[in-house]
């Protein structure tokens, strides 16, 4: 957090400088004049006022979208600021201050948390002036938080294709649990209906016979029985009489 605070103090100075040089470029409008001294007061929101009314009579001024991007960068409108200096890039890269310009573009773009601008627009400062240690800076800390931002990106990214993944096995699992179940449910319904087939086929095997015939079978199974039941009668009864006479012997 030190380092981080550092970083932005140092790039609000640098950036107060560039917008203070600024005004040396274009017409000497009032209206710029009139902001830059609002804007040394640290009267943010008059000093944005005061150069739109410059850019109302001269929308192209250099001096009055420079320094505006600096208004609005103190009241942390860093859109806005991003916005007003890209208005001005084809006039600034042609500059004394291409360097500072492109600093500040970087500036915004960090407060922006736009890591890839920010790293891009400090690699051209540095280009333009190699000895500038705040951007040197700025530049390692802005490549150091894109790639953590690229890390916790393929870090997503490989969690969701594990997440996705999980999804699918978990979704072929239940399809094929769910087959196997209709497959067990085929099963068990064709061998019922075998079973039901058989049993028809027995019924329909079985020899019919009619209430006549029944009651003739029931007649001669009964005669059985009774012709049964004499004979072992008249064996008990043998048997006794054979015993009664070794007794009286």
């Amino acid at each position: 957090m030190n380092r981080l605070y550092r970083i932005l103090a140092v790039a609000v100075t640098l950036l107060f400088g560039a917008v203070a040089a600024s005004a040396q470029y274009g017409p000497d409008k009032s209206g710029v004049r009139k902001g830059n001294r609002a804007f040394d007061k640290k009267k943010w929101q008059v000093a944005d006022l005061q150069y739109r009314r410059a850019l109302l009579a001269d929308s192209t001024s250099f001096a009055g979208n420079y320094n505006l991007a600096g208004a609005l960068y103190r009241q942390e409108d860093y859109d806005g600021a991003a916005k007003s200096l890209e208005k001005v890039k084809g006039q600034a890269e042609g500059s004394a201050h291409a360097s500072d310009y492109w600093y500040n573009v970087g500036d915004a773009a960090l407060q922006k948390k736009d890591w890839q601008a920010a790293v891009d627009a400090f690699k051209k400062s540095l280009i333009l002036a190699p000895d500038d240690l705040d951007a040197k800076e700025n530049y390692i800390y802005a490549k150091l938080m894109l790639k953590n931002q690229q890390n916790q990106q393929n870090q997503q990214n490989q969690d969701q294709q594990n997440q996705d993944q999980n999804q699918d096995q978990n979704q072929d699992q239940q399809n094929q649990d769910q087959n196997q179940d209709q497959q067990d449910q085929n099963q068990d319904q064709q061998n019922q209906d075998r079973n039901q087939d058989q049993q028809n086929q027995d019924q329909q095997e079985q020899p019919q016979i009619s209430q006549q015939q029944a009651q003739q079978i029931l007649q001669a199974i009964q005669a059985r029985e009774k012709e049964t039941q004499d004979k072992v009668n008249k064996e008990k009864a043998a048997a006794l009489k054979a015993r009664q006479k070794d007794k009286n012997w």
